[in-house]
């Protein structure tokens, strides 16, 4: 696993979400209620579309397309149409900046 800087916490809102683009593929950054951060696969398991532009709120991300909804913490598909879950991936804020564990 690699460890990848993808921005600064102070880039993202708090329960905000922002699109970061490596290695040809797309992932989302979120950020926590309480400032901590998470990282899945950017786009809709439904219709990929790009998680970023929904809305957050609390631990929740919801498509911008069809309002099917994630837990972000954990990539779990909690409302349909989504289905099927998203991928996730380590993040970890060290020093102010967002670091992402990519395979």
């Amino acid at each position: 696993m690699t460890w990848v800087s993808a921005c600064k916490l102070d880039d993202i809102e708090q329960e905000g979400a922002i699109r970061f683009d490596h290695g040809g593929r797309t992932y989302a950054i979120y950020r926590g209620p309480d400032d901590s951060v998470y990282c899945t696969a950017g786009l809709c398991t439904h219709e990929a579309i790009h998680l970023a532009d929904g809305l957050v709120m609390d631990f929740e991300v919801e498509c911008p397309k069809h309002s099917g909804a994630f837990d972000y913490r954990t990539g779990a598909a909690i409302r349909l149409p989504a289905c099927e879950n998203l991928k996730t991936y380590p993040a970890e804020v060290v020093d102010g900046e967002v670091r992402v564990a990519l395979a």
